[in-house]
């Protein structure tokens, strides 16, 4: 039987009591001049509000219209899931997912890809496999499903629950991890080669709390990647909360230290169980929580209407079964128009282009895309190559009245001043016309880096 649900049910996280307080627990009243739907209220401090979509329910005219209206990133349910995309092995079928992802583009909208590696809903061909040929079957899975996609997919949730729950901070046994320890690390670097320009992300579920094993294993395979050069962009937190599994009180810690890893956060499948006020108010928490770190680039919720939900019983959407708003939607909207915290309130975009790489027509450009608040900013620079392919870059910045305390997917000289980036291993090639991505975040004004490439 075909799932259209998570498969994974949620394992209640003990000592935290529902009415956990993260940021104020009253919820704002609306701001003058207010933005009315979702997106465009996530949109003013450069953040996203999106939702998981059905193909089958793309005929539903009140479903569609909640989804144009309010909704700006789109998470395929089940779609683009390994058995929906590969039920024959290298025999691939994209329609259902085609029918999500040219609605979300036609739409002006952002689709994240859900999931590329996972040991749930897998092909029965697959779930007969084991040791090597399931490694290669996985990763030519993995390159193959991206490779179709590429340029379509803001972020890949590239591997998806693969820690095991409980106090034992390991992974989950699974064939897929039973092929080798470093098979996330393959199915990333597998990623990035079949879709260079798409975020690629690490998401799970019970990771919310700070304090628990789960959590804290997560954290160090994420920490392991960003020190080796592994290609990692994101941390995605599912965030299904219910009575048994509250909104923690640490929630905001823990996007926070994810965030201070170097990569972004986003809280990917959201919905909280519950009704009225109480609903409203967690709810609003989440939301807070989000705005209140820089890093935490969206929210997405896992249905539209209550009766879209896996969990349709506990009411855990922003719309009920006939598309009417609930206080839910009411207490998220202000908070997103409320703002709060140092969020990306401004994005500033310059481009400046550099000379060729000796003889002939080689070369690259670089660009940058910077997220400025008031004491700090992260910036991310696209490196991309001219009519010749590059077999390595440098990228020059002026950092002029701040520093750098950290980066990702670039070696570094410096942390002010004058700093030269230089690719790691797995960036250093990039395709005629391609490009590839690095980013750092700093203290300080930003502005005025004026990025140049040199190929070498």
């Amino acid at each position: 039987m075909k799932l259209t649900s998570k498969s994974v049910a949620l394992i209640p996280i003990i000592a935290t009591v529902a009415t956990a307080v993260v940021g104020a627990t009253l919820i704002s009243p609306p701001v003058a001049n207010a933005a009315t739907t979702l997106s465009a209220a996530a949109q003013q401090s450069g953040r996203y509000f999106g939702t998981a979509v059905a193909a089958n329910k793309l005929g539903d005219s009140t479903y569609v219209g909640i989804l144009n209206r309010e909704f700006d990133m789109v998470t395929a349910e089940n779609e683009m899931k390994m058995d929906a995309t590969e039920p024959n092995q290298n025999q691939f079928s994209y329609g259902n997912a085609d029918r999500i992802v040219n609605h979300a583009r036609n739409q002006g909208k952002r689709v994240r890809g859900h999931a590329l590696a996972w040991h749930s809903q897998q092909p029965g061909w697959m779930q007969n496999m084991s040791g090597t040929a399931l490694r290669n079957a996985m990763l030519n899975h993995v390159t193959q499903v991206a490779t179709y996609y590429r340029g379509k997919i803001y972020a890949w949730d590239v591997v998806n629950e693969a820690f095991a729950d409980g106090s034992s901070g390991g992974r989950r046994d699974s064939n897929l991890q039973r092929t080798g320890n470093d098979w996330i690390e393959a199915a990333f670097r597998a990623a990035r080669a079949a879709d260079p320009g798409a975020k690629l992300c690490y998401n799970d579920y019970n990771t919310d709390d700070w304090s628990h094993a789960k959590t804290q294993a997560v954290y160090r395979m994420v920490q392991d990647f960003k020190s080796r050069g592994v290609p990692i962009d994101c941390v995605g937190l599912q965030s299904h909360f219910n009575p048994q599994s509250p909104v923690p009180s640490n929630y905001q810690t823990t996007l926070q230290n994810f965030a201070n890893l170097g990569v972004d956060v986003q809280i990917t499948e959201l919905d909280i169980e519950g009704s009225g006020s109480s609903q409203a108010q967690n709810y609003q928490r989440v939301t807070q929580a989000c705005l209140a770190v820089a890093r935490c680039t969206g929210i997405t919720v896992w249905g539209i209407r209550d009766t879209d939900s896996w969990r349709a019983s506990g009411t855990p959407l922003l719309f009920d079964g006939s598309g009417n708003k609930k206080a839910a939607y009411n207490s998220t909207l202000d908070a997103l128009n409320a703002g709060g915290g140092p969020g990306p309130t401004t994005t500033t975009t310059t481009t400046t282009t550099t000379t060729s790489n000796g003889p002939g027509p080689g070369g690259c450009t670089a660009t940058v895309s910077l997220n400025q608040w008031n004491e700090g900013f992260v910036a991310t620079i696209k490196v991309t190559a001219g009519s010749s392919a590059l077999s390595g870059w440098t990228v020059t910045t002026t950092l002029s009245n701040a520093t750098v305390t950290g980066s990702w997917s670039a070696n570094r000289s410096g942390n002010s001043g004058t700093v030269n980036w230089t690719n790691v291993d797995y960036n250093a090639a990039v395709p005629a016309g391609g490009s590839t991505e690095f980013g750092f975040q700093g203290s300080g004004n930003g502005s005025g880096l004026n990025p140049s490439c040199a190929a070498r």
